[in-house]
């Protein structure tokens, strides 16, 4: 045949419409204008609707502000968990929810509405703020279905809606009934900026200078009643303290009862503190020598008194158990109305809870010497007063970790007030919650201590907030005598009309609307009431929202999961465990996994002042959802977690290979047809071996999927595509796929194999990549049972023993010669022998005991090892020895591989005899 062939239109090559640049910035939006045409998450619910429940409840968002990316990862961690567990064959609904109520949205509102909100009544600031809610509601409800999340985004729960709301009521009735809610002055943290309590949640740590002082309050009692060995000595007790703005307040000294103390003499004066600090003490006076008088326990001097250093009273000498010895002087400055441990010992000692400072942070005007001035700015002129009197011993500034506001970011002070509060004691309400937390699964599993230990030291939850955005607590003082009326009658009918009306009515309607017909007063029998103005803790609404799961049908209580940042230990795990033991005697959570922060690559967290901060929207905009979706499962989310530009070009990178792996299988199977073509009996023996790595990997997959373990799943899946499938599987049988008849059974049999692995690994993969798995979904053969979405599925089975253990080993031997192979390989290439390794041969000298393994595998080692031809010597060696040279074949222009009898043929001068065969019958 003298006429040359254009052999290249006689290979099987792939061809695909599935374009191997993703474009997804483009792309994923059409997909997501599928999943809105054929409602596929209510497919989903419809064909699950008699499949076991699993639930994971959707902790709410705060209505306020775009996502950032620790709410992404929150969102997609929950996707993964719901799409896996559909695929899995559970009936898994995503309920999503938003917060609605609370200072933030109050605080932007009053930026908006600035002078004009003066002249407005609270409903319509109320309004406003609704609207305000609403809006940031349908923006995030967009950022959240942007990134490929599921669920009943047309019908999400909220916590103004009136029917969240009446709930909200009706647990609090319940509260209120059993008797753990009571109304009390007592020292809370409070925002003098927002004006307003704060409960533990809304509470952030910050670095605070301090001036921290040491100072003398001179004696008033005579110990020599009780020690006469100190008559007519002039004697201080010294205490320590970082608030000096605490001290107007101060009504007591408390020492400990079994701590030794002395009395001393430094610098020319006498002194107590507690022994073991004296030493310290001495220190801040430049280590003059000093001489101990007398010891005695704190309990000796209980009830002696000594002078306020610049006021005209006393302060009391208390004893205390939370004394210490860590830093200062062991007598504690005490003023009830300033301190949680100050106004349990003010109960005790009958003191009176003296708070001389206003809900603005500043001094009473008839307080003497800081009248009118703010708190922090009295701390100075306390000191110079101190040192004026010369009271001040010692006086330094420090940094310290200090309480602060959440929303403002202020400091925060302790100040007495009247206000709301769950105990935490009543009816054993702590110890039962502690109990609760140890009969969930926490991930980690230092969250069930986490939890123990906040829940040890948690004070009584103060639940009232001087605000007006939030629901109110439904109260009624009566007007003649005072007395609080809330039981769960009145409390049962405000939940009703909230139910109908929403909160807003509490706000425009009079008491006697929310009250019984012919009410009145338990004390005084008045029928004269009026409304409580304080509104109720945003958290504990949002602890609430699993009332929702007994209200939706495609809900139930208790949820299997609740998943959350780990700042929730203190915030919606912790009053959600509160709100349901309380109202339903147990935990509305079976499991709690947490997350860490995001950092940027640096470890730093992420600020606008660093100019470290990425936005999600714009990762999508420029590279698209699925590589922020591919990050979350490349990390361990349970530490904190980096992003930056480096990172996400090796996502990119590692997203190219998994769409590319999957285009080359597609491309493959432009002529497979699924029923006609797959004969499991036509598998070779590397089929059988990579299905069988295939079922083992996916296994391994199901198990991590179980475990929440998602970055053991992206290496799993990355390592298969990559070492697997690209560099091996679909490396060696590319000749089979390209140069066999297109229609033999060899070749189709490498087709099934590869449908089988494409089609597993889109399903598998599909709850961490649903954009692109639902994008080559539609360029799959079809096949019986193919669903119109990828995410309709079930999960294949992955039981199938493809190879007998027997047969396993033996390929552990293949691919490790396989691997020396290809070292030698890659050293002809690096000494320029040969290019491609079809231009080598590989030459195996074996012991005798291996021949029937070799002559079983003798066909299929030219493909595995990449070489033209393999050429086997048995005999008496002690070791498998591999020999690997330039081929003497002649190269054939069709298969590029190098055989001996290549160009036998007059009419093929340049083709192999197999390529002959199949071109002539082409």
């Amino acid at each position: 045949m003298s006429e040359k062939k254009d052999y290249k239109e006689t290979l099987n090559l792939p061809r695909t419409d599935f374009p191997m640049k993703a474009d997804l910035p483009k792309k994923e939006p059409e997909i997501l204008k599928f999943w809105d045409e054929i409602s596929v998450y209510k497919k989903i619910i419809e064909i699950r609707k008699k499949s076991p429940l699993f639930i994971l409840h959707d902790g709410p968002p705060y209505a306020n502000g775009h996502i950032h990316l620790g709410t992404a990862l929150n969102k997609i961690l929950k996707d993964f968990i719901i799409k896996s567990k559909t695929i899995s064959g559970f009936k898994s609904p995503y309920l999503p929810g938003w917060d609605c109520h609370g200072l933030p949205i109050e605080h932007k509102v009053d930026q908006i509405l600035g002078e004009k909100k003066k002249k407005m009544k609270i409903p319509e600031i109320r309004k406003e703020c609704e609207l305000y809610a609403k809006k940031f509601i349908d923006i995030q409800r967009e950022e959240f279905k942007r990134l490929g999340v599921f669920g009943e985004w047309d019908n999400p729960y909220l916590t103004m809606n009136p029917s969240y709301e009446a709930s909200i009521i009706n647990y609090l009735g319940e509260f209120f009934d059993k008797g753990y809610i009571y109304r009390g002055k007592k020292p809370v943290l409070w925002c003098f900026n927002c004006i307003t309590a704060l409960a533990e949640a809304e509470i952030e740590y910050h670095e605070h200078a301090s001036p921290s002082i040491w100072v003398k309050f001179p004696l008033s009692s005579d110990l020599s009643e009780k020690f006469p060995t100190i008559k007519n000595k002039k004697i201080y007790v010294l205490i320590w303290t970082t608030t000096p703005w605490t001290l107007p307040a101060n009504l007591a000294i408390a020492f400990h009862p079994e701590f030794d103390y002395s009395i001393f003499e430094l610098g020319g004066e006498t002194f107590i503190a507690a022994n073991r600090l004296i030493p310290e003490i001495t220190k801040k006076a430049e280590e003059k020598p000093y001489k101990e008088i007398l010891n005695f326990k704190g309990k000796e001097i209980e009830g002696f008194k000594a002078h306020h250093p610049f006021y005209e009273r006393e302060s009391i000498f208390v004893l205390a158990s939370y004394v210490t010895l860590d830093q200062g002087t062991g007598c504690v400055h005490t003023a009830p109305g300033h301190g949680e441990e100050d106004f349990l010992t003010g109960l005790e000692y009958n003191l009176e809870i003296y708070n001389p400072v206003d809900e603005k942070g500043k001094f009473k005007k008839d307080v003497p010497l800081v009248g009118g001035k703010n708190v922090f700015e009295a701390n100075q002129l306390i000191v110079e007063e101190l040192k004026k009197r010369n009271y001040l011993f010692y006086e330094e500034k420090i940094e310290h970790s200090y309480p602060h506001c959440w929303r403002c970011k202020n400091p925060l002070i302790f100040r007495a007030t009247e206000q709301w509060f769950i105990s935490m004691d009543h009816n054993d309400f702590r110890k039962r919650a502690q109990e609760a937390v140890k009969k969930v699964k926490w991930i980690p599993e230092w969250g069930e201590e986490r939890m123990i230990n906040m829940l040890s030291f948690s004070p009584d939850w103060c639940i009232s907030r001087q605000r007006i955005w939030g629901v109110p607590i439904p109260a009624f003082y009566c007007t003649e005598c005072g007395n609080i009326a809330a039981n769960k009658e009145t409390i049962k009918r405000v939940a009703e009309i909230f139910g109908k009306e929403g909160s807003n009515s509490w706000f425009e309607k009079d008491p006697e609307y929310f009250l019984p017909q012919n009410f009145r007063c338990e004390n005084c029998n008045s029928s004269s009431f009026r409304k409580e103005t304080d509104i109720l803790d945003v958290w504990f609404e949002s602890g609430s929202s699993h009332s929702v799961l007994e209200e939706d049908e495609n809900q139930r209580w208790p949820a299997d999961i609740y998943i959350e940042g780990n700042d929730q230990y203190r915030g919606w795990f912790n009053k959600s465990l509160l709100v349901a033991l309380g109202v339903k005697g147990a935990s509305p959570f079976k499991n709690v996994i947490t997350h860490g922060w995001v950092l940027d690559e640096q470890g730093r967290a992420m600020s606008k002042s660093l100019g470290n901060v990425i936005s999600p929207q714009d990762i999508i905009e420029k590279k698209g959802a699925e590589i922020l979706r591919l990050w979350v499962a490349m990390v361990d989310f349970k530490e904190d977690i980096r992003l930056g530009d480096e990172i996400l070009e090796r996502l990119i990178e590692a997203y190219r290979k998994i769409r590319n792996t999957w285009r080359f299988m597609i491309g493959n199977l432009y002529d497979f047809n699924v029923e006609k073509d797959t004969d499991e009996k036509s598998y070779e023996p590397l089929d059988r071996y990579i299905l069988q790595r295939k079922n083992t990997i996916a296994k391994k997959i199901l198990k991590s999927y179980d475990d929440y373990q998602y970055h053991s799943i992206f290496h799993a899946v990355y390592n298969l595509f990559t070492i697997d499938l690209s560099s091996f599987y679909l490396d060696v049988i590319k000749d089979r796929l390209y140069c066999f008849h297109p229609l033999s059974s060899t070749r189709k049999a490498a087709q099934a194999a590869i449908f089988e692995i494409l089609k597993d690994t889109l399903i598998i993969m599909s709850p961490i990549l649903p954009f692109t798995t639902e994008e080559a979904w539609k360029f799959i053969p079809d096949f019986n049972g193919k669903e119109i979405s990828v995410h309709l599925n079930t999960m294949p089975d992955f039981e199938k023993e493809w190879l007998s253990n027997k047969e396993e080993k033996e390929w552990e031997l293949l691919i490790s010669l396989r691997d020396r192979v290809l070292k030698s390989i890659e050293e002809l290439r690096r000494l320029k022998q040969i290019g491609n390794s079809l231009e080598a041969d590989a030459f195996i000298q074996s012991p005798e005991k291996n021949k029937n393994f070799f002559e079983n595998y003798k066909n299929y080692l030219p493909d595995i090892f990449l070489v033209s031809n393999v050429k086997l010597n048995f005999g008496n060696f002690e070791e498998i020895l591999i020999d690997v040279k330039k081929s003497e074949g002649k190269k054939c222009s069709r298969c590029w591989n190098y055989k001996s009898d290549t160009g036998k043929s007059p009419d093929f001068p340049d083709l192999c005899p197999r390529c002959i065969n199949v071109i002539q019958t082409l």
